[in-house]
């Protein structure tokens, strides 16, 4: 998948920012390893399943308006592929 590593390094800067919660942080570790998982499941459904955590996230009135930017712009990078 092109331009994953962008993405991933987005999502690995939200989980190694202390500011963000920590159930913000597990989640998003969570979502890394869904989107750096080789199984059985297509690409499409991958990134569908990373997309509908983040958009979780993303609603989580704790998180900082900062790291909610971040998401979008996360969503937005993976809705494009």
């Amino acid at each position: 998948m092109e331009n994953m590593g962008n993405v991933l390094e987005l999502l690995s800067s939200i989980q190694e920012d202390n500011t963000v919660p920590r159930n913000v942080r597990f989640k998003v570790t969570e979502t890394i390893s869904c989107l750096k998982d080789e199984g059985d499941s297509s690409v499409e459904v991958i990134i569908d399943r990373a997309i509908q955590c983040l958009d979780e996230l993303s609603n989580d009135p704790n998180i900082p308006m900062f790291t909610r930017t971040q998401l979008w712009s996360i969503i937005s990078a993976l809705e494009s592929k």
